[in-house]
């Protein structure tokens, strides 16, 4: 399994958020962000393969992006939020999984499992 995992569910309908391009960067020492990864979740609203199974990622400051606008379009639904930034620390070589709750007008996360 990737040593990051995300997944979106659509919190306003109860589904699974399908088609949404996720971005993985990584905060350098200048402070700007290097891309990692990125990948489109599936129908059950999760990028499968963000990160090979052998990447191990130093300590830092991460950022997932998820561009939710497109997303929304598709369904013709207005959203608050065409982007949605998470940033997180990663401190050891041990699972992440970041996931987004997401409606038109909120979003909420938390360290999953």
């Amino acid at each position: 399994m990737s040593q990051i995992t995300t997944h979106i569910l659509d919190t306003a309908i109860g589904k699974p958020a399908a088609d949404v391009l996720v971005e993985l960067t990584q905060k350098t020492a200048d402070g700007s962000w290097q891309t990692l990864a990125e990948g489109k979740t599936n129908a059950d609203g999760r990028v499968a393969d963000l990160l090979s199974n052998e990447t191990v990622l130093p300590t830092g400051i991460y950022k997932m992006t998820f561009y939710t606008e497109g997303y929304f379009e598709k369904q013709n639904r207005v959203s608050f939020y065409p982007v949605v930034d998470i940033q997180f620390s990663i401190f050891d070589a041990s699972h992440y999984h970041i996931p987004l709750l997401l409606s038109p007008f909120g979003y909420s996360t938390y360290r999953g499992s």
